[in-house]
Formats: C-alpha cells, sequence, structure tokens
C-alpha cells in the first residue's frame, strides 16, 4: 500500500491536467450559453438609449462575463469532476490505479489539489475583476445604460426615507458635501402617508441641510398643478453619511471594503447579518470549487460494465447541486437572522465536505 497522500508525479499531473482542461473546455461553454441567453434579455435596454450599439452590446457582455464565471466555476468544476472520473472508470484506468495500491484518497488527491488551487484563483478574481465589473454595471445600468456622471458611485437606485419625506435616487457622484444625486424624485406625505407633493430633477446637490433640487418639476396632488421651479431644498434629514450606509452592495465591494462597511453601518446602530453572512461567504464561496471533486468522487468508482456508472454519476450531480440549494438557503437565513453569518456562510461546506468524506469511506475505503 503507498502511504503518500499523492501518487507518482507522472500520474499527479495526468490527472490535474486532466481535470483542469474539462474544467477550463465546460467554464467557457456555459459562460458562452449564458452570455447570449442574458445578452438577449438585456440588448433591447441597451440599445433603447440613443446613440448605443455594436461598441455598448461589446462593453456589456465585457463586465457580465466576470460576473458568470465567477458564479459558475463552481458548477463547471462539478461537471468537470464527474465528466473526468466517469471517463477514467469507464477505460477501466481507476482500477489500475488501485490496483497498483492506491486509495480512493489518493486518487482524489491529484483533483482536489488542483480544485484548491482554482478556489484561490477563484477569490483573487473576485476581489480584484468581479467587483469592478459589478460596479460598473450597476452603476451604468443605474442611468438605463446611458452616460455614467463623473465620479459615479456603485450606489444605484437609492430608496431613502425621512420621517414624511421620501427621497429616490437612480445613482450618486462624490462624496461628502460634493455628493451629487442623479435622477431624483421626492415625495411629501401626509399624516396618513399619502402623497401630497412630488418633485422631479435630474441632479440634487447636497445644500447643507437638505438637497438643492436643479430646475425641478413640482406636481400639487390636490389640485392636480404641474409647475417649473428654479430650485427647491427637501429633506434636510438625510444627509451624505445617511446614504452611504443606506445601501452597501456586498458584490460590488472586495472584502476590505465590505469591512470598513459593515464597521460603519453597524456604528450607525444598523443591522448587519447579511452584510456580516456576505463578508464570511467571500470566503467560503470560492472554497466550493475545491469541495467538488469530493461529492463528485462517487463516479469515480465501481465497476463501469455493472451499469451503475450512470446511477453514480447521477448521484455524485445530485450531491453537488444539493451543496448549492443548501448554500442558497443558509445564506437566506443568515440575512433575516435565522442563522448567525458565521454558520450561515461556512455550515453548509463543513456539512457537504462530512457528507462526502463519509460516502468515499464508507464506500471505497
Amino acid at each position: 500500500m503507498n502511504l503518500e497522500f499523492f501518487p507518482s508525479r507522472t500520474l499527479t499531473l495526468y490527472l490535474a491536467r486532466l481535470f483542469l482542461t474539462r474544467i477550463v473546455a465546460v467554464l467557457i461553454m456555459l459562460v458562452l450559453v449564458l452570455q447570449v441567453l442574458d445578452l438577449l434579455g438585456e440588448s433591447g435596454d441597451i440599445l433603447a438609449y440613443k446613440g448605443n450599439g455594436q461598441m455598448q452590446l461589446l462593453y456589456y457582455v465585457s463586465l457580465r462575463a466576470p460576473q458568470l464565471v465567477a458564479r459558475f466555476l463552481p458548477y463547471s468544476v462539478l461537471l468537470a469532476t464527474i465528466i473526468t472520473l466517469a471517463t477514467l472508470n469507464q477505460n477501466s484506468e481507476v482500477i489500475s490505479m488501485k490496483a497498483s495500491g492506491l486509495s480512493a484518497h489518493q486518487v482524489l488527491a491529484p483533483l482536489i489539489l488542483t480544485a484548491l488551487v482554482i478556489s484561490g484563483a477563484s477569490f483573487a478574481f473576485n476581489e480584484r475583476v468581479v467587483t469592478r465589473a459589478t460596479s460598473t454595471l450597476d452603476a451604468w445600468a443605474a442611468v438605463d445604460y446611458g452616460p455614467v456622471p463623473k465620479d459615479a458611485s456603485p450606489k444605484a437606485n437609492l430608496y431613502l426615507a425621512d420621517g414624511a419625506e421620501l427621497l429616490l435616487a437612480q445613482s450618486l457622484s462624490g462624496e461628502g458635501a460634493a455628493m451629487t444625486l442623479h435622477g431624483v424624485t421626492y415625495y411629501k406625505r401626509d399624516a396618513d402617508d399619502m402623497i401630497v407633493e412630488m418633485l422631479r430633477a435630474d441632479t440634487a446637490t447636497y445644500a447643507n441641510p437638505g438637497w438643492k433640487l436643479d430646475r425641478p418639476v413640482k406636481f400639487v396632488v390636490a389640485d392636480t398643478v404641474t409647475t417649473r421651479l428654479a430650485s427647491a431644498t427637501v429633506a434636510p434629514g438625510i444627509t451624505p453619511a445617511k446614504i452611504y450606509i443606506s445601501k452597501v452592495d456586498a458584490d460590488s465591494q472586495d472584502i476590505f471594503t465590505l469591512a470598513g462597511s459593515i464597521k460603519a453601518v453597524h456604528e450607525a446602530g444598523r443591522r448587519t447579518s447579511e452584510l456580516d453572512a456576505a463578508w464570511w461567504h467571500k470566503l467560503s464561496g470560492p472554497l466550493a470549487s475545491a469541495l467538488m471533486p469530493l461529492l463528485g468522487a462517487v463516479a469515480a468508482f465501481g465497476l463501469a460494465r455493472s451499469g451503475a456508472l450512470l446511477i453514480r454519476a447521477v448521484i455524485g450531480m445530485a450531491l453537488g447541486f444539493a451543496y448549492f440549494v443548501f448554500d442558497n438557503a443558509a445564506l437566506a437565513m443568515g440575512n433575516f437572522g435565522g442563522y448567525p453569518p458565521l454558520i450561515a456562510a461556512w455550515a453548509p461546506f463543513v456539512l457537504f465536505a462530512l457528507i462526502g468524506e463519509t460516502v468515499l469511506i464508507r464506500t471505497e475505503e
């Protein structure tokens, strides 16, 4: 019996290269198909803005593709695991490995090592590329795929309330006292929460206190009269600091920036469980790729001629997809406080790692 964790160097490189090429092939296939479907749904909105054309469609693809890669990389690793192991089993290569004294864990070791490397690359890709692409795409979508204001923030579609006053904005630019809101709508309500007045303006600047709307259109519900004003100052209780913590998008912030945002929201006395869970998931999410070879390992063993290879492949795929279902469900529970954030982010990973290891030991070791 070979007591080393990895098989020979030649076999390790062979399995790793075989696994990696299939991951890349499956990922490219998934991203191409999903990108085409996504572009079909969004192209109408992009081209609806006057002046947009092919270059804007390509720009959208360049921003959307990193999101698709990040989201479906673990699925690609799962499918590549099933394909790789099923092929090795069908060609009796797994039988040859076990006949030479290798254990099931040693057969899987090169695949797990490759998946760990991919997990590390995925984390770096998410932090450096996906967050920036998400931030840029959100800012662009907030202005209906038109020109993005200079120094635009990733915060979009803001909904701000201060007593009887509501302030909505499509996007914002600048920081602090220099902050400017774009696509602004202001509502004033009575004691019964009925809207009595509405103002719309292209921009609003911070007037300390309140927000100065530039040439707003005013509509009074009582007399249904619409008038154009030179300016108007509204919502004195809404400050740039409140806007900063009003909507923190974890997907558009890297792990360090998100930690700072969580601290600011916490100091303001607001609930942070959703953001805490998202912060922990930035660490546990990429590691899902490292879990897939273990969950799909059931497809590697058993006699291919017994007719059970397809059943084993389906079981491996079911275990992998069950993990994604539990992961999303745990995050949803963590978002409204049902689970502590740490448990919401890490419990599915630990649970399915134990399930995969148990299945592997009881059936093959």
